[in-house]
């Protein structure tokens, strides 16, 4: 039986715990996807066909370095993003650095990527896929999204992909993050969110909870958490439903049941 979160004492305990065990291939990420890029749990062919299923193109599959898609997206923050050469991105819960390595080859020689993730594996992981990839354009920093390890405005660009569902405190993510950009600055983030509120016993689930369905907020409390920490423009440029890692789910489980209630986003926001 899963532990409920009322068990936990911190729920990034548990979190840091779980992604570190995806991060050194002894776990599968089924929930935000699964770990298909590592030998030990799946096939470069399934990694392919979940990349291109969440909407990255064949063009940055191909680009994507060995070892850096652990699975663990829920869509294609890039794809909305419209980063431009020369500029400074920050990526919040970067992983092992697959939307950073992208994001570097926009950005461009005179740019610059920070990822940043509070599980040291994962921040590991990601500092060598860039040393064995040769991008001295992005650098990992261990730290929560809550509190970043960045300067005020002192990013053009920040991206998230399936991160900020997992914050207990998610009106702080957004504070910080507007606190991280510059005037003008823009956000974009790929994310579950519910369309419905789950059951007391599903919020509980911890499973669900690192598998970023029950730690989604409802899509309006979302939205307007970001534009209550300051942000502008809030829109949901993109909308559908996520279904990877649901067929390892029992038909008529409580657990494919809270997966119904959710759908990934991609939501576009500026900072004034």
């Amino acid at each position: 039986m899963s532990e409920t979160k009322a068990a936990v004492s911190d729920i990034r305990v548990v979190v840091r715990e779980k992604y570190g065990e995806i991060a050194e291939g002894r776990s599968c990420g089924c929930g935000c996807g699964c770990s298909l890029d590592d030998p030990a749990t799946g096939t470069a062919e399934g990694t392919a066909a979940v990349l291109a299923r969440i909407g990255y193109t064949a063009e940055q599959r191909a680009a994507v370095p060995e070892g850096s898609n652990l699975g663990l997206g829920c869509g294609n923050p890039l794809a909305y993003a419209g980063v431009k050469p020369g500029e400074t991105v920050l990526d919040l819960g970067s992983g092992a650095g697959i939307d950073c390595f992208l994001a570097a080859r926009e950005v461009g020689p005179t740019g610059h990527v920070i990822g940043v993730d509070m599980t040291p594996a994962m921040i590991e992981r990601a500092r060598g896929n860039a040393a064995k990839a040769g991008h001295a354009n992005v650098e990992f920093r261990l730290g929560e999204i809550e509190h970043l390890p960045v300067a005020d405005r002192s990013v053009d660009l920040i991206i998230s992909n399936c991160v900020v569902n997992l914050s207990p405190d998610k009106p702080q993510v957004f504070r910080e993050a507007l606190r991280a950009l510059r005037p003008g600055g823009r956000m974009l983030v790929s994310d579950l969110v519910l369309t419905r509120p789950l059951s007391p016993e599903l919020e509980k689930n911890v499973d669900l909870y690192v598998g970023c369905v029950a730690g989604a907020s409802l899509r309006d409390d979302y939205l307007r958490a970001m534009r209550e920490a300051g942000f502008v423009d809030v829109e949901v440029v993109a909308e559908g439903g996520y279904e990877i890692g649901l067929d390892s789910l029992p038909a008529g489980s409580p657990e494919r049941e809270a997966f119904a209630a959710v759908v990934s986003v991609k939501v576009r926001a500026r900072k004034p």
